[in-house]
């Protein structure tokens, strides 16, 4: 096994790692080091914060924004999958069959147990549970629709 194929992948890590310790030390050494009270409270559209600026959102769209990265890793998956689709032969085939059904077994059990935006504890259909949720948003957001209009 030859391990010198690998130096440019390490090579790679390093300098990202070296570029990101940088960037860091150097904002901290460049940073002014007052902390000022105005400049640590809340603001809002022009005006002082009307209520606490750290909201609580339901766990149900943490849970979707999680369902949104699997399904993009599924995504980043089958691009390469499918560009060697002739080279991977059968084996390949049943692997990629096993892991669309077992990413389609879990968004069932999802959905079954009602743990999604739009199913009927979130008011129905999905179309109902992202207008809810849109209703949400907009009842927290911090400048009103009023405000923004010119």
């Amino acid at each position: 096994m030859n391990l010198a194929q690998y130096l440019p992948v390490l090579l790679f890590i390093l300098v990202g790692l070296a570029v990101g310790a940088l960037c860091l030390g150097m904002g901290n050494l460049l940073k002014p080091h007052k902390a000022d009270a105005a400049k640590n409270s809340p603001y809002e559209c022009g005006f002082e914060a009307f209520e606490d600026a750290r909201m609580k959102f339901d766990v149900r769209y943490y849970l979707v924004a999680i369902l949104f990265i699997l399904f993009d890793l599924e995504i980043a998956f089958l691009f390469p999958w499918a560009v060697a689709l002739k080279d991977v032969g059968l084996a390949g085939f049943v692997a990629v069959l096993i892991f669309l059904t077992i990413l389609v077994v879990g968004f069932v059990y999802e959905w079954k147990k009602a743990r999604l935006i739009g199913s009927e504890s979130w008011g129905g259909s999905a179309l109902t549970g992202s207008l809810h949720m849109n209703e949400q948003l907009q009842q927290r957001a911090f400048c009103s629709p009023a405000s923004t209009r010119r």
